[in-house]
């Protein structure tokens, strides 16, 4: 709700100005909390114009945070206005708390979150000088794929389209508000700018998060795709969607079926068979909003729920040709590169103060959940027929779609670093030199490959603001993803691609834990995750140590560190980043410690990995 009501609050002709929330579990507290936020931001949107309230978000407005905002120097009739707003908050946030603790909300016709009547409502339409806003809840039947959050989307978009028909969409996440009321009039700047506008499908700002630790140990500021990959796609074509944070054109999204002369019957074939919804793609088209309360007319309702309908689609291009594409997860990235493919661009915008502030995941689990999502779909897209590869040279720049590629083969990382979390470290527990010796020529071509890696990763921390911490936490994060969800993303593409298994979405959570985020803030990595993914990481680890001290205890008998310097030094390399793994399974006591049951299990299989290792080696 603090996301609506910020939104809400943007900068912007009130009547321009038209706010949806997508609630694809049919929730009646989430009306309800819609219904409630309108009734508040009648108080705080005048109150934010007035006194030109640079933070739009009530939330984030009346922390602690804001109390030296120097607002006590405006006058003692701005600080009354000021209290009586932040008790109207106050009564609010109480009444929804009072509502989801009764559990008393009812609402007969949304039986299930996945099985549900399609559901749209305009709160507020009577109102002229506030934002429209407007709650849609799609169809959803076991029996018809919903496509996950690109189906939603779609649906908005046709909602959306003969209720305002707005030319110009931002799109955020429910955990993402506006953290300044200008941002629409700073993508307006280029959408509108006539060097660029013909081509430019979409402006796109970086994700910031408020809760982010100085140590940030899970890199959940996102540092090397804001910070580096996006300001490297802005060179070329433009950068990727990043799933929110963007203000689009809508007409991007219908590809190039729309032209002058285009037949109607055409048009159905890819759109749908809705009239409305055809008439609105033309430039003429002026949507009515009735103004006789809170309600659509009885004849819009009825085409926005069969907009809305999870049958609507079949037979049409959406999700394949117009729309969010739905062949990924992520359904962003292929999007964004189907549209640069088409010839858009787009541009990365990100002014000093941040525009949007998000909540960064602040748990491994979230962390490994949110990044196996993201490998899925990822490579999803690499085994795909738009593998940027084959698909994007002959339709883009060749720098860009390298940049793409680059991204979608990102998850193959996984094969190396098992390879050199294992290879290397059986050859040293056996004795078996695996690279130059020191006084081979050949080892400095090994030392400048290794140093000039690290070196160059730590140059691109620094200069973007990061310290060697994060530099540290960056190497140690790429580690633990690549043996987790890197493999367990890149096997879920590959079988789904073979039809092993269908696709599904898996959430990042979006609920604070008191606990989780008391580690988070003190730099412990809390380990409470499944046993499938920490037990791979955990058998590794151990396997390292194990590897190492042996190893190392031969090497030094032996007296050959000639020979097997090098993979000494990687196996240390390897322990130190782990480190916080070996503290989780010795010396820690708490609740987000490596349970001692997987310390155990791994320790048996990672004793069973090195043995027939070794056995294998022998011959």
């Amino acid at each position: 709700m603090n996301t609506v009501i910020s939104a809400m609050t943007l900068d912007y002709p009130p009547e321009k100005l038209h706010v949806y929330v997508s609630d694809d579990g049919g929730s009646s507290l989430t009306l309800y909390g819609m219904k409630e936020a309108w009734e508040f931001a009648r108080s705080w949107v005048p109150f934010c114009r007035t006194h030109g309230i640079k933070t739009p978000c009530p939330k984030a407005y009346f922390s602690s945070l804001e109390d030296g905002d120097g607002s006590e120097f405006l006058g003692t009739e701005f600080m009354a206005e000021r209290r009586r707003v932040q008790i109207e908050y106050e009564k609010f946030k109480a009444r929804l708390r009072t509502a989801n603790k009764e559990g008393g909300i009812r609402n007969e016709s949304m039986s299930s979150p996945r099985d549900h009547p399609a559901g749209v409502e305009v709160i507020g339409a009577d109102q002229v000088e506030m934002p429209l806003l407007v709650y849609v809840s799609r169809e959803k039947r076991p029996s018809h794929p919903h496509h996950f959050k690109a189906g939603a989307l779609n649906v908005l978009l046709r909602v959306s389209s003969i209720i305002s028909n707005s030319p110009y969409i931002l799109i955020l996440d429910c955990d993402m508000y506006c953290n300044d009321p200008t941002s629409a009039q700073k993508a307006m700047c280029f959408h509108l700018d006539p060097k660029i506008s013909p081509t430019l499908a979409f402006v796109q700002f970086p994700q910031r998060f408020h809760n982010i630790s100085k140590n940030d140990i899970y890199d959940s500021g996102l540092r090397s795709i804001f910070s580096i990959l996006c300001e490297g796609f802005d060179g070329l074509q433009g950068p990727v969607l990043a799933g929110t944070c963007f203000y689009i054109k809508r007409v991007a999204f219908y590809g190039s079926f729309i032209q002058d002369d285009t037949d109607i019957l055409k048009l159905r074939e890819s759109f749908g068979p809705s009239n409305e919804f055809i008439r609105s793609l033309g430039q003429n088209y002026k949507p009515s909003v009735s103004k006789d309360g809170n309600s659509l007319s009885a004849i819009q309702l009825q085409e926005t729920q069969f907009l809305a309908s999870c049958s609507y689609e079949n037979q049409t291009k959406w999700g394949k040709e117009v729309g969010f594409l739905y062949q990924s997860v992520l359904e962003d990235y292929l999007t964004a590169f189907t549209m640069h493919c088409r010839g858009w661009t787009s541009v990365y915008c990100n002014p000093s103060n941040p525009q949007f502030l998000g909540s960064g995941v602040t748990n491994m689990n979230d962390m490994l959940v949110q990044g196996t999502r993201w490998s899925s779909g990822l490579f999803d897209v690499a085994i795909s027929k738009f593998s940027p590869l084959i698909y994007g040279p002959l339709r883009m720049s060749i720098l860009e779609s390298f940049c793409y590629a680059y991204l979608a083969y990102f998850p193959l990382y996984f094969i190396s670093v098992w390879c050199f979390g294992i290879i290397p470290q059986l050859c040293l527990l056996n004795g078996i030199p695996l690279y130059p010796k020191v006084s081979d020529s050949f080892f400095m071509i090994f030392a400048f490959i290794f140093l000039s890696s690290l070196s160059k990763h730590l140059y691109e921390v620094l200069f973007t603001g990061g310290s060697f911490q994060t530099w540290t936490n960056e190497q140690r994060n790429w580690m633990i993803k690549s043996v987790t969800c890197h493999l367990y993303g890149s096997m879920d593409a590959i079988m789904k691609k073979i039809g092993m298994r269908e696709a599904s979405f898996l959430t990042t959570n979006k609920v604070v834990d008191n606990e989780q985020e008391k580690l988070y803030q003190m730099g412990k990595f809390d380990f409470r995750t499944s046993t499938a993914i920490l037990a791979p990481l955990v058998i590794l680890v151990i396997s390292n140590m194990a590897a190492f001290m042996v190893g190392l205890a031969r090497v030094i008998a032996a007296g050959n560190w000639d020979k097997m310097f090098i993979q000494v030094v990687l196996s240390f390399y390897v322990l130190i980043m782990s480190y916080p793994i070996v503290e989780g399974m010795t010396l820690r006591k708490d609740k987000g410690r490596v349970p001692p049951s997987i310390t155990l299990l791994s320790t048996v299989l990672a004793m069973l990995l090195l043995a027939l290792g070794s056995i294998a080696l022998m011959y």
